[in-house]
């Protein structure tokens, strides 16, 4: 665990090192206020103490400000060829992927830190659905852990970052949209499956308030099935070596 806590503690600081955390959180929180605030379905254009307009918006600033976030996670390493000196006999191929998720999932939780206070700001207008608002927390921090797994495994699979910012947005686009739309476009069985596998059947569960175990176990099980695979690809770069 001590070297799961040193890779991502590593990893994290890099973002802040770079302009990329900054410059993420910025983006993130610009967006999500503009939609929260000022355009549309706002808080004021409701006249609701609700901050469901932030949950809608983040639902989509996530699909692709974490594939930007993962991208480099170990495509830009095995550019670099320092992929190598991370996978030495002390170092396994878990501890590297599950210390890289953690940095990534550390920098959304800080991200959404800095939202706070448009929670707070709308509390004070008025009566806020307090456990709506810790769900729909919740259901973001669900999500980004799904689009971190799908990241890293798409990162896994090649050494260009731009490819891996693409092949993780094409898996996201099935979870995101197509699934849906096949949801809606059949019937019986088949459209139930399609209807459980879509990601916004699951995250609307959650930010309504309604905290369902099935909604938890599929945010986990696709963040769990992801890592198993960039693992699995990574231990067959190894045999091959």
């Amino acid at each position: 665990m001590r070297t799961i806590l040193t890779i991502a503690k590593r990893e994290f600081t890099t973002f802040f090192d770079s302009l990329t955390a900054y410059i993420l959180i910025i983006l993130f929180l610009g967006l999500t206020g503009f939609f929260t605030w000022l355009y549309g379905s706002d808080v004021f254009f409701t006249g609701q103490a609700s901050i469901q307009p932030f949950f809608a918006i983040a639902y989509w600033t996530m699909f692709f400000f974490i594939p930007a976030l993962t991208m480099k996670m170990i495509a830009e390493e095995k550019e670099n060829g320092t992929i190598e000196l991370l996978l030495t006999k002390a170092v396994t191929d878990w501890q590297v992927i599950l210390g890289k998720f953690l940095a990534c999932l550390a920098l959304v939780g800080v991200a959404l830190l800095c939202s706070l206070p448009y929670y707070f700001t709308v509390s004070w207008l008025g009566d806020v659905d307090h456990g709506a608002v810790w769900c729909g927390y919740l259901g973001i921090l669900l999500l980004s852990a799904a689009y971190i797994g799908i990241g890293i495994f798409a990162s896994s699979l090649t050494n260009n970052q731009i490819v891996a910012f693409l092949i993780s947005l094409f898996i996201g686009v099935f979870f995101l949209i197509i699934f849906s739309v096949l949801a809606n476009s059949m019937s019986g069985v088949v459209s139930q499956v399609f209807d459980y596998l879509s990601i916004s059947t699951h995250y609307e569960s959650i930010t309504r308030g309604v905290i369902d175990t099935k909604d938890i176990v599929y945010f986990l099980s696709i963040t769990g099935l992801c890592l198993l695979l960039a693992e699995t690809v990574l231990a067959k770069r190894n045999v091959a070596e």
